[in-house]
């Protein structure tokens, strides 16, 4: 069963290319024809509905700006699809109760695979952005066989306990980092930069879906923007502790890339108050708090042990939060004075009472450094998994859900 609205590429997108990237959240003052617009009527219909989690077609039509026939015509279009369902009739009120609409969860579904330096990870998500099943494997420095091996062992499993409809899955989207096989990190072994050569899509050609990929903290933050605080916090700039150090940033709830599709790069900005020629990543980065550990006598420890109260873990956990905060104020300060986010959210594999520890430690750098504005310090609301779920948010992105790029008519890759 085909899912989708209006002509699509095939999905399988190289994550080398910036205009591939852009495409889903585009600025272009390009026209359009009645076609597209349509396609886009749906769309926007259909996020009405999924925002709302129960909204009334009047309601929508106050929302959209659309007519009251239109939006009877769309939504009886996507109840026919199976992307919303009838609810029932409101109650109270005069007159003949207003038909009540909800997205059906199980209208769609996308798959989500997060390929990182110290772990791999595969979810199932709904229409409704409910995370209905999810692997995870920690392997340290996979290469492209062992994710092969990994997604192929895995996939059924995770479909099955999702209870998701195979013929409803709109897509496998791939969050992954740049330079994964260039950036060198504590371990990483020979070999490892077979990556610069990977095609993704030819990788996971095993799967019958299209493959959609991005850069893992881009993804982190497109899933907060459709999912998270986005629409309390519609600028914001996103941390993604993990191996590495990567940054996204949104503003009006459009993820900014840059013109080499390479901004948010807040992990490879220089340190300035750590050792000459240190950045940002060689402090924050879960590579150097483990390197931290194992110089203090801890064999091979895990994101596991980060959580657990170990007294002796205590004071080497301690001083990295220290350095953590100090690498990353000047950076903040510098994202606060040029952006002016609404909040900093902080996302990644480091526990969650760890990234509280470090939020409060930067709130209160922050407040000591005069600034014209301050974003508020928080934890994401998709944090650990964030990259996976990003990632499976793609394919809903490029086939059903709104993007500017469904109205341009040409011009992109």
């Amino acid at each position: 069963m085909a899912i989708g609205f209006g002509s699509k590429s095939n999905g399988r997108n190289d994550p080398t290319l910036a205009d591939g990237r852009d495409a889903r959240l585009s600025r272009s003052l390009s026209g359009t024809n009645l076609e597209r617009a349509g396609d886009y009527n749906l769309r926007a219909v259909l996020q009405a509905v999924r925002l709302s989690g129960d909204t009334t077609r009047v309601a929508i039509a106050q929302q959209t700006g659309l007519t009251a026939p239109t939006i009877a015509n769309i939504t009886s279009r996507l109840v026919e699809m199976g992307l919303v369902r009838n609810a029932g009739r409101m109650q109270g009120g005069r007159g003949q109760p207003a038909l009540r609409l909800q997205v059906n969860p199980d209208g769609a579904f996308a798959i989500g695979l997060n390929i990182d330096r110290d772990h791999l990870t595969l979810v199932t998500l709904d229409l409704a952005g409910q995370v209905r099943s999810r692997s995870t494997r920690e392997i340290a420095f996979a290469m492209p066989d062992d994710v092969v091996a990994f997604v192929t062992e895995d996939i059924d499993r995770v479909i099955a306990d999702g209870g998701v409809d195979r013929d409803r899955i709109l897509g496998v989207g791939v969050a992954i980092p740049d330079d994964l096989g260039r950036i060198a990190l504590p371990h990483r072994p020979a070999g490892y930069d077979r990556w610069n050569a990977v095609d993704l899509s030819a990788m996971l050609s095993v799967l019958p879906w299209p493959i959609h990929c991005d850069n893992d903290a881009a993804a982190a933050a497109l899933g907060e923007a459709e999912y998270g605080t986005g629409f309390d916090n519609p600028s914001f700039f996103y941390l993604l502790i993990s191996a590495g150090l990567g940054g996204g940033p949104v503003i009006d709830r459009s993820y900014h890339r840059g013109a080499n599709a390479r901004s948010g790069e807040i992990g490879l900005m220089p340190d300035t108050t750590g050792p000459p020629g240190a950045t940002v990543q060689d402090t924050v980065s879960l590579s150097a708090l483990f390197a931290r550990l194992e110089r203090a006598g801890f064999a091979k420890p895990n994101v596991e042990d980060l959580g657990g109260g170990d007294p002796l873990m205590a004071p080497v956990i301690e001083g990295w939060l220290a350095d953590a905060v100090r690498a990353l104020t000047a950076p903040l300060v510098a994202i606060n004075c040029l952006l002016d986010p609404d909040a900093i959210l902080i996302g990644g594999r480091l526990p969650m009472p760890l990234i509280e520890r470090l939020a409060d430690g930067l709130t209160d750098a922050l407040n000591a450094v005069p600034q014209p504005s301050r974003a508020t310090v928080m934890p994401a609301v998709m944090a650990r998994d964030a990259p996976a779920i990003g990632a499976a948010i793609l394919p809903f992105l490029d086939h059903i859900l709104p993007s500017d790029s469904i109205l341009i008519q040409s011009g992109r890759r």
